[in-house]
């Protein structure tokens, strides 16, 4: 029953298997308020950490801006990987780089850039727990209610789900929609940007999708026919590969 509940929990809170869904972008000056924002209710608590840990790659940027507005020096990280671009999740949350530095004894801080399914923060949090600190706290820039996580600490609510792509993920995350959308499809530049709104509430200028179709075609994910319209389409090893690895 509680892996059936948790099952829910993730395709309430990830509805990523779908072939369209709601994203928002985000941007940096809007990161810059939410970091203050979170900076001000740690504050508020009376709570100050004796090291923040920042969880890669989502929460590198927001645990040096936490540090920053905290007037605070010791910030370390450790990296878990959850999802790919573009939505795509991994099978399960899992530690890449741990902790390098000894915090036992020491009042911990762990930030990342949102909930979602909560995985992440839930293995990080048992992770850090290992380690013997004194005292675990999560702080994030954006909590989803339907994770199954609750931090300590948050700077806005998102009651309603869609995906978020932070700057720092936007160039990633807008490549691999790109190559969700072509799939096994020729497709040209005006036909990408249409679909990329029509499924995903993305606004693509054709400078920057020109750039991400330049970069994928290099790295052998796409390939290019020239013609009176060039279109791309994704190469068959690779739609093989991506059938393969999907769960």
């Amino acid at each position: 029953m509680q892996e059936k509940n948790s099952q829910l929990q993730q395709s309430l809170c990830s509805p990523a298997e779908e072939d369209s869904f709601r994203c928002e972008l985000i941007s940096f000056n809007y990161i810059l308020r939410l970091s203050k924002i979170l900076s001000r209710k740690i504050k508020a608590s009376g709570y100050m950490p004796d090291l923040i840990v920042a969880i890669g790659r989502g929460g590198y940027v927001p645990g040096r801006l936490i540090s920053d507005f905290l007037l605070f020096n010791d910030l370390t990280s450790m990296k878990i990987e959850h999802y790919a671009r573009a939505a795509d999740m991994r099978a399960e949350a899992k530690i890449r780089f741990p902790i390098s530095v000894d915090i036992r004894g020491k009042k911990v801080l762990v930030v990342d850039d949102l909930t979602d399914t909560g995985e992440t923060l839930s293995l990080a949090v048992d992770y850090v727990w290992s380690l013997k600190p004194a005292d675990v706290r999560t702080a994030v820039l954006q909590h989803k209610t339907c994770s199954n996580f609750m931090p300590d600490f948050y700077a806005q609510k998102i009651i309603k789900w869609r995906w978020v792509i932070y700057p720092w993920a936007r160039y990633e995350d807008l490549a691999g929609f790109t190559e969700k959308i072509i799939r096994d499809r020729a497709l040209n530049l005006s036909q990408i940007i249409i679909e990329l709104k029509n499924r995903y509430e993305l606004d693509i200028k054709e400078i920057e999708l020109l750039d991400i179709l330049k970069d994928l075609t290099e790295r052998g994910e796409i390939t290019r026919t020239e013609g009176n319209i060039p279109v791309w389409k994704v190469l068959e090893e690779k739609m093989q590969s991506g059938k393969e690895q999907d769960f």
